[in-house]
């Protein structure tokens, strides 16, 4: 057989196995894909977002019309204006107005997204790849506490701040003592902190500890350290599984109501408290509290598209692992 006639038979095989494979792929996508459930999920998906469309609309629509009549009248009479977004920037229900309580929503979730990132970091590489006495006990207590409702441990930090974080004459930095922090934002950026911890370590040991093991010996032969092979190995690898904890943690403490409401202090309260009494007494002016929600939701919708491509690899990270 010469050389050509070989070649043409792999090239006539290679084919086959490609046309093969291509018809396995509409088989399955045959076999895994419905019309009816196809139908189903677009109906209900035009459903579910009706609400929020209409939500839409009105935050456009002035107010008088929008207390007089529904948002569906505005394909017969369309009448737009930005005048809500602006009553609603520098209006409030409390002593506060939304464009304020923006920029402590900001103070509030930048650092309680960052603190418990470092810390689980860190303690995610120590179960994963440090060795020491109780290591599975310790991390099974610190999977558990997931389970533990942010409801029980209200009082008991109420109680450890009321009296570790008052002492008099006690500088941090220079013209900062502690009982200044109580009137900050420190308070509640350790409670979210103390919330996120265990998520944040299970997921990111789970990511951490499937880094392959040459990696790190390869880095110990060649004398770098604990931490040498945390910053310049650990880190990188993973940041996938830091940035799908980082838009979890960010979304849960902007849309957080409770614990800034507890833990906050008048002045530092976020924009959750204002939105939630932006439509008034009597509810009257609820049309700017829907201009307040999609000002509330800008912030959400940058961090999650920016760090998208991150997402789905961190939230697989350890589920085929053994």
């Amino acid at each position: 057989m010469s050389a050509t006639t070989s070649i043409v038979m792999d090239n006539r095989s290679a084919r086959d196995i490609e046309r093969e494979t291509r018809r396995n792929e509409k088989t399955a996508q045959k076999r895994l894909t419905s019309k009816g459930a196809t139908i189903a999920a677009a109906i209900i998906a035009i459903f579910w977002s009706i609400p929020t469309f209409g939500l839409l609309v009105t935050s456009f629509r002035p107010g008088s019309e929008s207390s007089t009549t529904g948002w569906w009248t505005v394909f017969t009479n369309p009448n737009f204006t930005l005048d809500n977004y602006f009553s609603a920037l520098t209006a409030g229900g409390t002593s506060l107005t939304l464009g304020e309580s923006f920029i402590n929503s900001l103070a509030i979730s930048i650092p309680a997204t960052i603190i418990p990132i470092v810390i689980a970091s860190l303690a995610a590489y120590g179960f994963a790849w440090i060795p020491f006495k109780g290591r599975n006990g310790l991390f099974v207590f610190v999977f558990a506490l997931q389970i533990v409702p942010i409801q029980m441990a209200l009082v008991p930090l109420l109680s450890l701040f009321s009296r570790g974080l008052t002492i008099n004459d006690v500088t941090i930095f220079p013209g900062l003592a502690l009982r200044d922090v109580d009137h900050s934002f420190a308070t509640v950026w350790i409670a979210h902190a103390i919330f996120a911890l265990p998520l944040a370590i299970f997921m990111l040991h789970n990511f951490i500890a499937e880094i392959p093991n040459e990696v790190i010996e390869a880095a110990r032969v060649d004398g770098a350290g604990h931490g040498q092979v945390f910053f310049r190995i650990i880190l990188p690898l993973a940041m996938p599984a830091i940035a799908s904890f980082g838009i979890f943690q960010f979304l849960w403490v902007w849309n957080d109501l409770l614990v800034a409401t507890i833990f906050a202090p008048d002045t530092s309260l976020p924009l959750t408290q204002t939105l939630n009494s932006l439509s008034g007494s009597w509810g009257d002016k609820w049309y700017l509290q829907s201009a307040g929600a999609f000002i509330a939701i800008i912030v959400p919708l940058i961090v999650f598209f920016s760090l998208q491509r991150f997402f789905v690899r961190g939230l697989l990270a350890g589920a085929t692992k053994g």
